[in-house]
């Protein structure tokens, strides 16, 4: 083991003691950052107007504060993109985390103070390193080479001073000097804003090092390794990079790729790492191997609070403290953080597998789900029955959306779902059944409104032909970086788009 590895594994056994101190006290730190965020921010503008000053506890923060959406707050941080100062939080936000918002065409822009960048970001990579080498003592991944798949930012024409991008280009962008030396490809390939000609010079970089460790949304890490692997002639991806031991993804279900990414990686010796790093904040990360859920993070600059699916329609929803949840129901995650949001909820979903520690499991998105007929199918459900099928039938998925077909006349409702297969069923009409009987299984609501096709008729795949998605992508200027494939919504707009572009 290198002398890097003794040191780094020195400092992150000390910070692996401090994970552990709130896994048993989460509301003590819990209760710290409530009052921390609330003094630091009771002089700016939005302290001010809602009274931060007389806020004690959290009961007082309910009643001067309701929960936020993007809309609400965006005036506000129109405003620190311009270079007001104390706003939203204290002194000036020069960089904003870049969101494409897949329930909308317009970008949302989260800006990170940093305080957020230090005590947020950098330590939730803190945290996954040390939680990783935790569970893995032997672990050997410096003085090799860590890969990102991150975006690119530029330069607010309003204010040339702001900056915004996406989250993973502002973490690339702002890492330690030291960290960068263990880093592929140097940051100018890194953060090319081309995704098409970026692919290729990161490959044509990366591929010559001693990859250790790489992270990334797992439909442009497919893309990176098709094309080292058609670069290099090599077989798989451990011919490539033979030290390869870790692989952290996050921002979609790994689900559907699993079976990809085992014939990328054919050795038990790469390990995948979940972790919940969005344009807001870096929340959660897995930290038991084998396990289907992730530690919440506690000490990470963020106070928590989670709205049951009861309010989600609400237009002033009740929100409950970490305490107040309950196990394995559906919550929409709510934050106030170093950054200046106050009660705000992103939108996505996630239930508790776990209390003392608080461990999580995400869902899908408050918006990103299909309850036309009362259903109520979520991500978690047509991730797992599509990977139960593929399974059966040696089928392998590239990407895929889901949406309602409405109710006409006489006939009934259904789902319809655009697929882009990876390696497609022979039998695409028992394929279909058999997923059907899938989501049937894994949720009891859809089993109920199918039950004789009383409700619901079997779904309905299209096949589409390769590379659709991207195509649509592309045309909607959201090609590249953390953008995706929303694989579920309650109406058929994406879903018309995307067949539009396919005919």
């Amino acid at each position: 083991m290198s002398i890097t590895n003794v040191i780094l594994g020195a400092y992150l056994q000390s910070r692996m003691r401090r994970i552990e101190r709130y896994m048993e006290n989460p509301e003590e730190v819990q209760q710290y950052w409530f009052q921390k965020l609330i003094s630091q921010a009771k002089n700016t503008d939005w302290g001010k107007s809602h009274d931060y000053k007389s806020i004690r506890n959290h009961k007082d923060f309910i009643k001067r504060v309701p929960v936020q959406d993007y809309e609400s707050l965006k005036p506000y941080i129109e405003r620190m993109m311009l270079g007001e100062k104390n706003v939203l939080w204290t002194g000036k936000t020069s960089w904003f985390s870049k969101s494409s918002g897949t329930t909308s065409d317009k970008s949302k822009f989260i800006p990170v103070s940093n305080e957020h960048h230090h005590h947020c970001l950098m330590k939730g990579c803190r945290d996954t390193l040390s939680i990783y080498y935790d569970n893995n003592p032997n672990a050997n991944l410096f003085p090799g080479k860590g890969l990102v798949m991150g975006g690119n930012w530029e330069r607010y024409d309003a204010c040339p001073k702001t900056k915004y991008g996406d989250v993973s280009a502002l973490m690339l962008n702002n890492m330690p000097a030291l960290a960068k030396y263990f880093y592929t490809p140097d940051m100018k390939t890194a953060l090319m804003d081309d995704w098409e000609p970026k692919i290729r010079r990161m490959a044509e970089i990366s591929s010559k090092e001693n990859v250790t460790n790489l992270g990334g949304v797992p439909t442009w890490t497919i893309v990176l390794f098709r094309t080292i692997l058609e670069m290099t002639g090599k077989e798989n991806m451990l011919e490539v990079w033979p030290n390869l031991e870790l692989y952290i993804h996050g921002g979609v279900s790994f689900t559907p790729y699993v079976e990809q990414f085992r014939k990328f990686l054919p050795k038990d010796k790469v390990r995948f790492l979940e972790i919940y790093n969005a344009s807001e904040g870096y929340f959660s990360v897995q930290n038991e191997k084998g396990a289907d859920d992730m530690l919440l993070l506690l000490d990470n600059g963020v106070y928590y609070e989670f709205v049951p699916s009861t309010e989600w329609d609400r237009e002033f929803p009740k929100a409950v403290s970490l305490e107040e949840v309950e196990l394995n129901q559906n919550y929409a995650i709510v934050i106030s953080t170093n950054s200046g949001l106050w009660r705000y909820m992103p939108g996505d979903t996630l239930k508790f597998t776990s209390k003392y520690p608080f461990k999580i499991k995400i869902t899908g998105r408050t918006k990103h789900f299909v309850n036309a007929f009362g259903e109520e199918v979520m991500i978690e459900n047509t991730d797992k029955a599509l990977a139960m099928t593929c399974a059966k039938m040696n089928v392998l998925v590239h990407e895929y959306t889901v949406a309602p077909i409405y109710f006409k006349g006489n006939g009934k409702g259904g789902h319809e779902w655009l697929i882009e297969f990876e390696k497609p069923p022979l039998d695409l009409e028992l394929f279909n059944d058999l997923l059907d009987q899938n989501l049937q299984r894994v949720n009891s609501d859809y089993e109920a409104k199918r039950h004789k096709d009383m409700a619901l008729s079997r779904l309905i795949i299209r096949s589409l032909p390769a590379g659709s998605f991207s195509k649509w992508l592309k045309g909607k200027g959201k090609y590249g970086g953390q953008n995706k494939v929303p694989r579920l919504s309650n109406h058929r707009q994406y879903l018309e788009e995307i067949l539009s572009v396919v005919d």
